[in-house]
């Protein structure tokens, strides 16, 4: 039975009985230094502790009734021994030693309660109290555990059994009417008790289990927040690929359409706006770009000050749709600014630069992480969003290439692009009335 106990009380392992709850709770410990596991099994001894302590006042009536002396001493013997168990466990919290010495008493006292009587019959199945041993192992330790105890528990009954057909047992008969209300009272109370350990034990049980699913949302509603943050700051696949631990994320992708998108005379109108109507104004405006980068499945970047940055294909390498999601995406920005009326009553203008071409992806940073764009391209469309006039969009010659047939432009002209030198541009205008996206991006 020791080793049984041993085996159920370190820390690491998980009865049978409190699997689900022990690992919920694996790293949850309380004040005393116990899970929630371990202190529901300890109050759950001290309580079937303290209704067998309460029980044995009948026993010592009960044999004081019947001149039974040597009797009385062991339900004191058991209360004293009881009681110092008590105070052990409340002093040390180690459930081990406390398990294994009230479960002993739980066993044996009513055996030596009901061989000091005489025999069965004239202690009225006393030795049916040493039934809560076993239970008492079941709701404690768990149900593998308790199989010692119910085998010690069937032995012990088979020895008295034994004992009083063979044994002669020199004792007074004890008349049969109070042996039969005896015999109702023992297996009433140890009924009762036995009713009552378990129904505590369920509610226990159930308040352990909400809090732990409480816990358990808890968690869950915090590992969904970290989800989104982490997915607003980052593309779904990198998200991945950091919750995988992977360092020096770098990917290099050979065709990429990249956007960036400015706010004219920002700088100006912001000076003569308050810092909430100027944080207000480009809220609106970066929210409704993100709900058209969602819409044509283009990949935000990042914002800088009042420019916005997206790219097309980063993720969607083999489908040349993005070159066309960001023009689309670009003329709908405009549409958009253009009805927008900034808190000064100025209205708004955008420029905007597209290129089309090879770029380097990427994550840096450890602890506020940046997932960011390089390469000539970047280049370009920074650029040439910079050359731009109010209100236009300005693309390569590359994206020209791949969208003029579905779109207008102007005719092309060309503008001095650092460390690039003289490069063609083109204006884009509109989409063409009846022209389908090309899935392909190709002409």
């Amino acid at each position: 039975m020791a080793q049984g106990w041993c085996k159920a009380a370190a820390p690491p392992a998980v009865n049978s009985t409190h699997t689900g709850m022990a690992e919920a709770n694996a790293t949850t410990f309380t004040n005393a230094g116990q899970t929630p596991d371990q202190k529901l099994s300890g109050d759950m001894l001290l309580f079937s502790t303290g209704l067998m302590v309460f029980a044995s006042v009948l026993w010592l009536a009960i044999y004081w009734s019947f001149g039974q002396r040597f009797s009385t001493l062991i339900p004191l013997t058991f209360q004293g021994l009881s009681v110092c168990t008590i105070i052990f466990y409340l002093k040390t919290r180690k459930l081990e030693p406390f398990c294994l010495a009230q479960l002993s008493l739980f066993l044996f006292t009513p055996f030596v309660l009901q061989w000091s009587i005489g025999n069965f019959v004239n202690a009225s199945g006393v030795s049916l109290w040493a039934l809560l041993a076993p239970v008492g192992a079941i709701v404690v330790l768990g149900t593998r555990e308790s199989v010692p105890w119910f085998i010690a528990y069937l032995f012990m009954q088979t020895m008295s059994g034994m004992f009083d057909y063979l044994l002669q047992w020199d004792m007074r008969q004890i008349d049969m009417q109070t042996v039969a209300v005896f015999f109702a009272l023992n297996f009433i109370s140890i009924s009762a008790m036995i009713y009552v350990l378990l129904w505590y034990f369920s509610r226990e049980k159930g308040k352990l289990v909400a809090k732990l699913d409480a816990q358990t949302r808890a968690a869950e509603m915090e590992r969904e927040l970290s989800e989104r943050l982490l997915l607003n700051i980052l593309p779904a696949q990198i998200a991945q690929r950091l919750k995988r631990q992977e360092s020096n994320i770098a990917d290099g992708h050979a065709d990429v359409t990249v956007m960036f998108a400015d706010i004219v005379n920002f700088t100006h109108m912001s000076e003569e706006m308050s810092p909430s109507e100027t944080v207000h104004l480009l809220n609106d405006i970066f929210s409704e770009f993100d709900l058209l980068a969602e819409k044509y499945s283009i990949e935000k970047i990042k914002t800088i000050g009042d420019a916005y940055m997206v790219a097309g294909g980063l993720q969607k390498r083999d489908n040349g749709y993005y070159v066309d999601a960001v023009a689309n995406m670009a003329i709908d920005m405009q549409a958009f600014v253009m009805r927008y009326i900034a808190p000064n009553g100025e209205p708004l203008k955008l420029r905007i630069g597209v290129a089309t071409g090879p770029i380097v992806a990427g994550v840096i940073g450890k602890r506020k992480f940046s997932y960011d764009l390089w390469g000539d391209t970047v280049n370009v469309a920074s650029r040439i969003a910079t050359d731009a006039s109010p209100g236009s969009i300005q693309v390569d010659a590359v994206t020209y290439r791949r969208l003029h047939n579905r779109f207008r432009f102007d005719e092309v002209h060309q503008v001095h692009v650092k460390g690039k030198g003289i490069m063609q541009v083109y204006s884009l205008i509109e989409k063409i009335p009846g022209a389908a996206d090309n899935h392909l991006g190709k002409t």
